[in-house]
């Protein structure tokens, strides 16, 4: 299955060359066109292979909706999100789906007056918590605080909040559907409660198994004598869409492994890595800097250099 390319890329710089290494990654459509990019500029080839599929839907945009639109029966406009202290997203698309709502809603669901909302975000994903996100929750920015966790994982956004002292925490995440759900957002919703949070889980958008076709790349460039030099995965969904793909060609990852002895598997942060090793899937490279996935690139680079001088 041939993916048109995401974009034009500017040209490699030679001395990032290690030699024409094809890397196969398995992030979703959003995340995709910023992680191709990364592995060009390092001179090496992307193949992308999508396993799930990551999207807001009619249905959880209303859901989202639900929280922001006035409450009937009150004087003053006063939506639920006013119950709330803390607003926690997990992922850059839960952030993009609460915008979707956000910008079909009539008015900013806070009133200029009221007590701070701290919004948190992981990483990067925090950049899309600008000027026009805040305005569209809040006439008075003042209201609002962005709060970003030195650690880019839920357990480090947990840590950063603090204590909860019974204070509500409403948490969009992925409804997912056709896999398993990975225990990283249980564990979430378990740590904050362990907290002192009342967290309210809200289903924001969905993670879907992108089908059984979406491991035909990986499979057709395995067969090849050269195969591919390295696959990169940014979640456990991706994993368990992968593996689950692969039973539909009558292969098991010990066979993927077999047919690409000198395959490097790389892991965006640890919370990736012990979901893909949950599943049976060994890791060989991890990203102590998982902010962004300039992390997981630059550990890959690492690794090849590191082998590239105990062979010479």
């Amino acid at each position: 299955m041939q993916h048109p390319p995401l974009f034009s890329f500017p040209v490699p710089s030679p001395e990032n060359s290690r030699r024409n290494c094809v890397i196969a990654f398995t992030t979703p459509q959003n995340y995709a066109p910023r992680l191709s990019e990364l592995i060009h500029l390092k001179g090496w080839t992307p193949l992308w292979c999508p396993t799930v599929i990551v999207e807001s839907t009619e249905q959880t945009i209303s859901s989202i909706h639900q929280y922001l639109k006035p409450r009937a029966g009150i004087d003053e406009p006063n939506s639920f999100l006013e119950e709330f202290s803390t607003l926690a997203f997990t992922s850059r698309t839960g952030i993009t789906a609460f915008l979707q709502a956000l910008s079909i809603n009539p008015t900013p669901p806070l009133t200029p007056n009221g007590e701070i909302l701290t919004i948190a975000a992981l990483g990067n994903d925090a950049e899309l918590l600008d000027r026009d996100f805040i305005r569209k929750m809040c006439e008075n920015p003042e209201r609002i605080r962005v709060l970003v966790p030195s650690i880019a994982t839920p357990s480090g956004l947990v840590e950063a909040l603090g204590i909860g002292q019974g204070r509500k925490v409403l948490c969009p995440v992925p409804l997912v559907i056709g896999l398993n759900e990975p225990p990283v957002v249980p564990k979430f919703l378990e740590d904050l409660s362990k907290r002192g949070w009342i967290p309210v889980r809200l289903d924001a958008y969905e993670t879907r198994w992108a089908g059984a076709k979406c491991a035909e790349d990986v499979v057709m460039k395995s067969e090849e004598e050269c195969g591919f030099d390295a696959i990169v995965f940014t979640s456990t969904g991706e994993v368990e869409g992968l593996l689950k793909s692969l039973e539909e060609f009558g292969l098991d990852w010990s066979m993927v492994r077999r047919r690409c002895p000198r395959m490097v598997v790389a892991a965006h942060g640890p919370v990736t890595a012990a979901g893909a090793e949950s599943l049976g899937v060994g890791i060989d490279v991890v990203s102590s800097n998982f902010g962004s996935f300039d992390g997981v690139v630059d550990a890959l680079a690492h690794k090849w250099k590191s082998l590239e001088n105990q062979e010479s």
